[in-house]
């Protein structure tokens, strides 16, 4: 038979084994809000990070379209002044040529005129190949889809100038080694 010391003992476990379960589902449910609460704190913490991101990336954005329209701004500049260096160097040989106009009606001396204007044609000339103008050499060279366009051919009038050009009717311009104008020749067949 059981005294009730033991009765007393065996009451005292029924009861700390009830309790445990209880003391379990507590701290499982103190885990799961702890949980839960972490989860919701790095849910915050991405949101946070997924905005910033965002600003981030607007704001990159948004620069990257000012950088495109002030390049496409600074082009279109560029475009209309690129022929200002040129033609400030072309200014003094049409002052020259109104000068030289101005002297003829005065004057009215043909030869004077004719040497002003060959010495105003060479000042163009000299003026053009400094900025990196040059003529296409045609006349007795080969036949070259390059640089030459024929417009006609002739009879060679000896073997060896069949293939080669005979004539040129407009002249061919190189600037810095590229074609700007076909030279207008004619060919010798």
């Amino acid at each position: 038979m059981l005294d009730n010391n033991d009765l007393d003992g065996q009451e005292k476990k029924q009861g700390s084994q009830a309790e445990q379960p209880q003391s379990q589902s507590e701290s499982q449910s103190s885990d799961l809000n702890d949980t839960a609460d972490g989860i919701e704190d790095e849910a915050a913490s991405l949101q946070k990070q997924v905005e910033e991101h965002k600003d981030k990336y607007l704001r990159l954005y948004a620069e990257f379209e000012n950088y495109k329209k002030r390049n496409a701004k600074e082009r279109l500049d560029f475009l209309k002044l690129a022929g200002q260096d040129v033609l400030r160097d072309l200014l003094p040989i049409l002052d020259d040529f109104q000068r030289a106009e101005k002297a003829f009606n005065q004057d009215s001396n043909t030869e004077n005129y004719a040497n002003g204007a060959r010495l105003i044609f060479e000042k163009l000339q000299k003026t053009l190949q400094n900025k990196g103008l040059r003529a296409v050499e045609s006349v007795g060279k080969d036949f070259n889809v390059e640089y030459h366009e024929a417009i006609a051919e002739v009879p060679a009038a000896t073997e060896e100038l069949k293939g080669k050009i005979v004539d040129e009717v407009e002249s061919g311009y190189l600037l810095n080694d590229t074609v700007i104008r076909y030279a207008k020749v004619v060919v010798g067949k």
